[in-house]
Protein backbone atom coordinates (compact mmCIF):
# COMPACT_ATOMS: atom_id res chain seq x y z
CA UNK A 1 0.00 0.00 0.00
CA UNK A 2 2.83 2.20 0.89
CA UNK A 3 4.51 1.63 -2.68
CA UNK A 4 1.34 2.67 -4.60
CA UNK A 5 1.15 5.62 -2.43
CA UNK A 6 4.27 6.57 -3.02
CA UNK A 7 4.54 5.63 -6.91
CA UNK A 8 1.69 7.89 -7.08
CA UNK A 9 3.20 10.66 -5.26
CA UNK A 10 6.14 10.69 -7.30
CA UNK A 11 3.65 10.56 -10.55
CA UNK A 12 1.58 13.51 -9.55
CA UNK A 13 5.75 15.83 -8.71
CA UNK A 14 6.79 14.79 -11.97
CA UNK A 15 3.66 15.64 -13.89
CA UNK A 16 3.77 19.06 -12.10
CA UNK A 17 7.20 19.60 -12.41
CA UNK A 18 7.16 18.57 -16.48
CA UNK A 19 4.01 21.39 -16.59
CA UNK A 20 6.32 23.99 -14.64
CA UNK A 21 8.98 23.46 -17.21
CA UNK A 22 6.84 23.39 -19.99
CA UNK A 23 5.15 26.57 -18.98
CA UNK A 24 8.94 28.21 -18.09
CA UNK A 25 9.75 27.45 -21.56
CA UNK A 26 6.59 28.94 -23.23
CA UNK A 27 7.26 32.55 -22.18
CA UNK A 28 10.13 34.48 -20.70
CA UNK A 29 9.66 37.40 -18.08
CA UNK A 30 10.15 40.57 -19.56
CA UNK A 31 11.06 43.09 -17.11
CA UNK A 32 9.56 46.41 -18.17
CA UNK A 33 6.64 48.37 -17.44
CA UNK A 34 4.54 48.41 -20.39
CA UNK A 35 2.45 50.85 -18.93
CA UNK A 36 4.56 53.36 -19.43
CA UNK A 37 5.53 52.29 -22.97
CA UNK A 38 2.15 52.78 -23.35
CA UNK A 39 1.71 56.05 -21.86
CA UNK A 40 4.50 57.16 -24.22
CA UNK A 41 2.96 55.98 -27.14
CA UNK A 42 -0.33 57.74 -26.44
CA UNK A 43 0.84 61.29 -26.17
CA UNK A 44 2.31 60.86 -29.71
CA UNK A 45 -0.12 58.49 -31.62
CA UNK A 46 -2.27 61.61 -32.88
CA UNK A 47 0.43 63.22 -34.09
CA UNK A 48 1.51 60.06 -35.99
CA UNK A 49 -2.20 58.67 -37.02
CA UNK A 50 -2.64 62.54 -38.89
CA UNK A 51 0.18 62.02 -41.16
CA UNK A 52 -1.51 58.46 -41.63
CA UNK A 53 -2.69 58.77 -45.55
CA UNK A 54 -3.27 54.97 -45.75
CA UNK A 55 -5.99 54.67 -43.17
CA UNK A 56 -7.95 51.49 -44.80
CA UNK A 57 -3.67 49.55 -44.91
CA UNK A 58 -2.37 47.30 -41.82
CA UNK A 59 1.15 46.34 -41.43
CA UNK A 60 0.44 44.17 -38.11
CA UNK A 61 -2.31 41.70 -37.61
CA UNK A 62 -4.92 42.65 -35.79
CA UNK A 63 -5.12 41.98 -32.06
CA UNK A 64 -7.51 38.78 -32.27
CA UNK A 65 -5.03 37.63 -35.23
CA UNK A 66 -1.76 37.90 -32.88
CA UNK A 67 -3.61 36.10 -30.11
CA UNK A 68 -3.93 32.99 -32.03
CA UNK A 69 0.08 32.80 -32.22
CA UNK A 70 0.70 29.59 -30.28
CA UNK A 71 1.81 29.58 -26.75
CA UNK A 72 5.52 28.05 -27.46
CA UNK A 73 6.21 30.84 -30.87
CA UNK A 74 5.48 33.69 -28.51
CA UNK A 75 9.21 34.33 -27.16
CA UNK A 76 10.35 33.88 -31.38
CA UNK A 77 7.17 36.44 -32.45
CA UNK A 78 7.98 38.48 -30.03
CA UNK A 79 11.67 38.69 -30.55
CA UNK A 80 11.66 38.86 -34.27
CA UNK A 81 8.58 42.23 -33.88
CA UNK A 82 11.22 43.98 -31.65
CA UNK A 83 13.78 43.55 -34.55
CA UNK A 84 11.21 44.28 -36.49
CA UNK A 85 10.83 47.76 -34.87
CA UNK A 86 14.54 48.33 -34.22
CA UNK A 87 15.84 47.18 -37.30
CA UNK A 88 13.60 49.01 -39.82
CA UNK A 89 10.66 51.00 -38.28
CA UNK A 90 12.65 53.09 -36.04
CA UNK A 91 15.59 53.40 -38.48
CA UNK A 92 12.91 54.27 -41.60
CA UNK A 93 10.42 56.74 -39.68
CA UNK A 94 11.90 60.08 -40.03
CA UNK A 95 10.40 62.90 -37.02
CA UNK A 96 10.37 66.61 -37.23
CA UNK A 97 9.29 67.05 -34.29
CA UNK A 98 12.01 66.81 -31.30
CA UNK A 99 9.11 65.70 -28.73
CA UNK A 100 8.05 62.98 -31.06
CA UNK A 101 11.19 61.83 -31.80
CA UNK A 102 12.28 61.79 -27.70
CA UNK A 103 9.16 59.68 -26.97
CA UNK A 104 10.27 57.41 -30.09
CA UNK A 105 13.52 57.25 -29.03
CA UNK A 106 12.36 56.60 -25.21
CA UNK A 107 10.48 53.65 -26.95
CA UNK A 108 12.81 52.25 -29.06
CA UNK A 109 15.16 51.95 -25.99
CA UNK A 110 12.60 50.02 -24.01
CA UNK A 111 12.54 47.47 -27.06
CA UNK A 112 16.04 47.09 -26.98
CA UNK A 113 16.05 46.07 -23.11
CA UNK A 114 13.26 43.72 -23.67
CA UNK A 115 15.19 42.03 -26.75
CA UNK A 116 18.05 41.56 -24.40
CA UNK A 117 16.11 39.98 -21.92
CA UNK A 118 14.52 37.66 -24.41
CA UNK A 119 18.39 36.76 -25.75
CA UNK A 120 18.75 35.78 -22.49
CA UNK A 121 16.11 33.08 -22.99
CA UNK A 122 17.59 32.01 -26.35
CA UNK A 123 20.76 31.08 -24.58
CA UNK A 124 18.94 28.92 -22.58
CA UNK A 125 17.39 27.61 -26.03
CA UNK A 126 13.58 28.74 -24.77
CA UNK A 127 13.52 30.63 -27.36
CA UNK A 128 12.75 28.86 -30.65
CA UNK A 129 11.08 29.87 -34.02
CA UNK A 130 8.58 27.17 -35.51
CA UNK A 131 7.49 27.90 -39.39
CA UNK A 132 4.15 29.34 -38.34
CA UNK A 133 6.11 32.07 -36.33
CA UNK A 134 8.18 32.70 -38.85
CA UNK A 135 5.69 32.75 -41.27
CA UNK A 136 3.68 35.31 -39.27
CA UNK A 137 6.67 37.67 -39.12
CA UNK A 138 7.61 37.86 -42.44
CA UNK A 139 3.83 38.18 -43.60
CA UNK A 140 4.29 42.03 -41.12
CA UNK A 141 7.43 42.39 -43.21
CA UNK A 142 5.61 42.00 -46.71
CA UNK A 143 2.79 44.05 -45.46
CA UNK A 144 5.55 46.68 -44.58
CA UNK A 145 7.25 46.58 -47.98
CA UNK A 146 4.52 47.11 -49.86
CA UNK A 147 4.38 50.49 -48.64
CA UNK A 148 7.00 53.38 -49.55
CA UNK A 149 9.48 53.20 -46.27
CA UNK A 150 8.71 56.63 -44.53
CA UNK A 151 4.65 55.84 -44.69
CA UNK A 152 5.10 51.88 -43.35
CA UNK A 153 7.46 53.16 -40.94
CA UNK A 154 4.50 56.11 -39.45
CA UNK A 155 2.06 53.30 -40.37
CA UNK A 156 3.82 50.32 -38.03
CA UNK A 157 4.56 53.46 -35.39
CA UNK A 158 0.91 54.36 -35.22
CA UNK A 159 -0.06 50.18 -35.31
CA UNK A 160 2.43 49.92 -32.12
CA UNK A 161 -0.47 49.99 -29.57
CA UNK A 162 -1.43 46.28 -31.08
CA UNK A 163 2.12 44.90 -30.33
CA UNK A 164 2.29 46.79 -27.11
CA UNK A 165 -1.09 45.11 -25.82
CA UNK A 166 0.42 41.69 -26.92
CA UNK A 167 3.47 42.02 -25.06
CA UNK A 168 1.74 43.33 -21.78
CA UNK A 169 -0.99 39.61 -22.40
CA UNK A 170 1.85 37.63 -23.32
CA UNK A 171 5.06 38.15 -21.12
CA UNK A 172 3.51 40.62 -18.44
CA UNK A 173 1.19 37.55 -16.86
CA UNK A 174 4.25 35.89 -16.17
CA UNK A 175 5.85 38.70 -13.47
CA UNK A 176 2.49 37.89 -11.22
CA UNK A 177 3.40 34.12 -11.07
Amino acid sequence: MKARCATHWLLGVTLILCLVHIYGLRRCLISVDVRIIEKSFHEIKRALQTKDTFKNVTILPTLENLRSIKPVDVCCVTNNLLTFYRDRVFKDHQERSLEVMRRISSIANSFLYMQKTLERCQVHRQCRCSQEATNATRIIHDNYNQLEVSSAALKSLGELNIFLAWIDRNHQETSAA
